[in-house]
């Protein structure tokens, strides 16, 4: 599985920004699409997931009520939309995929097996 991140750039602080990943490759055994940041010298952090069921969206906690998640897994696209951009939400992000995704997995980095190149979102003060 292949993943391509796109929409990252650099805008000041109180934008919105849209970022999109697109899957190719073996893509039918993906159960769920997600997003990851990581800061400069800072640990790669949870976004936001996407179960293939589309039934329930996962958000980290500081992410809640200002990015959503939304997109198809089984049509292999996903997007993140980002309000209210801070400083703060500098970071590269990334798309991951997964085959063997459930319940607090979606949450774990190392339940997804495939990862994008990441895009670079910076905001400005």
């Amino acid at each position: 599985v292949q993943l391509q991140a796109s929409g990252g750039g650099l805008v000041q602080a109180g934008d919105s920004l849209r970022l999109s990943c697109v899957a190719s490759g073996r893509t039918f055994g993906v159960l769920g699409m997600a997003w990851f940041r990581q800061a400069p010298g800072a640990e790669r952090e949870f976004v936001a997931a996407l179960p293939r069921s589309g039934r329930q969206k996962y958000y980290g906690d500081s992410m809640k009520g200002r990015f959503t998640i939304s997109g198809d897994v089984a049509e292999n696209t996903v997007s993140l939309q980002m309000n209210s951009l801070k400083p703060d939400d500098t970071a590269v992000y990334y798309c991951a995929a997964g085959t063997t995704l459930s319940g607090n997995g979606y949450y774990w980095q190392r339940a997804y097996e495939y990862w994008g190149q990441g895009t670079q979102v910076t905001v400005s003060s």
